[in-house]
């Protein structure tokens, strides 16, 4: 049995698009609004949301093998208005693992509360070389030192509270997306990457009348990055769950950005031996090119859903991301290699 075939364009367009739309994490609903209307197209599928905003899209068949389930998540790190100092300008909470030196100098939105959006950017609060001199690169970036510069005439606290902005307040860190010799390279590639990888296999499965080998559930949850994605969300019948999401390339590894890769332990937990050795021979039966990963620093979705008492087999699978929760990069050889695993696993028993 042949795999279908990935419409790469749709593929790349659809990425860039959602990495285009910012969706930190409590914040998400557009980018989740996008997905549900991309995948409304397919008459093969049951849209719904849970209570805290997540995406389930479930494609019922006729099968007497028990439904199975992939999750992917569209929130992505961010920040939130800590404070509005007396200079106007802003301290930021972190959503998530943000790095602030990979941020340093990145343009923002801050979707004020009581008006419109407004543009800053990220600085030190010593950025000035000419003012501050060598303590400038010495301050520490850190959330004491880090605040957005508002493109807006203010420079004191009631001048930018009358702008409508207020502690709480949401701020988004441009992804800068650029897509070069089969490369993508954007923030917030984990987990939109993966999302997309979601969809295009649905797609690529529905317009060419191939359909699961039995019932299953995608579900784009909305708080991954802090822990409690997919804690809920999925149906209490599904008998194993694989997580999409990025592989972490560096040194020490054995992802890069040419292959997916099969997560066997992260920072929590090992993953299901059996769901693992499954998936392996379904990659091996296809060709799809893979590699087998241990994460010293990560956590995912499925173990968010173990830790809630999910009782499922669970396995996680993804494209290796360069640079992770940085300016982040991937190959389309690797996103490919994560989509027909997707294909391949949904069409075997």
């Amino acid at each position: 049995m042949s795999l279908p075939a990935i419409d790469q364009e749709y593929f790349v367009d659809f990425l860039v698009k959602l990495l285009n739309i910012p969706s930190p994490t409590g914040y998400a609903e557009p980018a989740i609004d996008f997905v549900e209307k991309e995948l409304s197209k397919y008459k093969q599928l049951e849209l719904s949301r849970t209570r805290k905003g997540g995406l389930v899209a479930k494609w019922a068949v006729d099968s007497e093998l028990p439904p199975v389930a992939l999750t992917a998540h569209a929130d992505t790190l961010g920040a939130v208005v800590k404070e509005i100092k007396s200079n106007g300008r802003l301290k930021l909470s972190k959503i998530g693992g943000i790095q602030w030196p990979s941020v340093e100098t990145e343009g923002v939105w801050v979707f004020a509360s009581k008006g419109e959006k407004i543009r800053g950017s990220v600085l030190i609060d010593t950025a000035s070389g000419h003012v501050y001199g060598a303590a400038g690169a010495e301050t520490p970036r850190s959330d004491a030192h880090m605040e957005v510069r508002l493109d807006a005439r203010t420079t004191s606290e009631k001048e930018t509270r009358a702008l409508g902005i207020n502690v709480g307040d949401c701020v988004a860190f441009d992804p800068r997306v650029e897509v070069t010799n089969g490369f993508i390279r954007s923030r917030f590639l984990d987990d939109k990457a993966c999302v997309a990888n979601l969809v295009a296999a649905i797609k690529s499965m529905a317009e060419s009348g191939q359909s699961p080998v039995r019932t299953v559930y995608f579900l784009i949850s909305n708080y991954e990055e802090v822990g409690h994605g997919a804690a809920t969300g999925i149906p209490s019948d599904v008998v194993e769950l694989v997580t999409v999401d990025m592989a972490v390339v560096g040194s020490g590894q054995e992802s890069d950005e040419f292959h997916v890769t099969l997560c066997i332990k992260d920072s929590y937990s090992p993953y299901h031996e059996g769901l693992n050795k499954k998936l392996r021979a379904i990659a091996e039966k296809h060709e799809i090119p893979y590699k087998t990963d241990v994460y010293p620093f990560y956590g995912s979705d499925g173990e968010a859903f173990w830790r809630a008492g999910g009782d499922v087999a669970l396995s996680l699978i993804g494209p290796g991301i360069d640079a992770s929760h940085n300016y982040e990069r991937a190959h389309m050889d690797g996103l490919n290699a994560t989509t027909n695993w997707i294909m391949a696993y949904l069409l075997e028993k």
